[in-house]
Formats: structure tokens, C-alpha cells, sequence
């Protein structure tokens, strides 16, 4: 969504978007950073995400005495983003 904002920033009717946005974008990042502190209480970090190509991305995750890469299908990862915004949306609005 970070990344989106400025295209949406270039939009005739942005004014009526980016307020929600900006709204989503701060709960978004308070949720992270509370799932950061949980994490980081189990001793597991994230230490980076790099985009490998168009397809795939890995993530490096360090937990007590291990260092670990993942590596995740760009387009999965993007659906799975999308799921987790959709979700928060309607569970923010009051729908099930």
C-alpha cells in the first residue's frame, strides 16, 4: 500500500482516497509493530526481505541460534497482503 500511495496521490478524486488510506496505513503499522514485540519476546526477528526477481522474494528470519531464509512467490505473497488488508477492512466496518 506504501508503494501504491503515490500513484493514488496523482488521482482527480485522491482527496476522498487518501484519508482512508492514511487511516489503514497507521492501524496497519500499529499492528505490526505489536506482532514485532510479540515476535521479538519469542526471540524471532525479521531481518530482511529482499526481491530476488519479478518472481520470487526471500525473507531472512533469526531466531535464538538460528538464521533461516524463506523464499516466497511475489504474486502469494501480494494475495496474501491483499487477504490480510481485505479481512482488516471488513472486520474494521463490522462485517464477518
Amino acid at each position: 500500500m506504501q508503494q501504491d500511495y503515490a500513484a493514488i496521490e496523482k488521482l482527480k478524486l485522491s482527496s476522498i482516497y487518501l484519508p482512508s488510506i492514511d487511516v489503514l496505513l497507521k492501524e496497519i503499522r500499529n499492528e505490526m509493530f505489536k506482532t514485532k514485540n510479540l515476535l521479538q519476546k519469542e526471540k524471532i526477528r525479521v531481518v530482511s526481505c529482499t526481491r530476488i526477481d519479478e518472481f520470487f522474494s526471500d525473507v531472512q528470519v533469526t531466531t535464538a541460534g538460528n538464521d533461516e531464509i524463506f523464499r516466497y512467490a511475489n504474486q502469494a505473497l501480494k494475495k496474501q497482503v491483499e487477504q490480510l488488508i481485505l479481512n482488516y477492512i471488513k472486520s474494521r466496518n463490522g462485517h464477518s
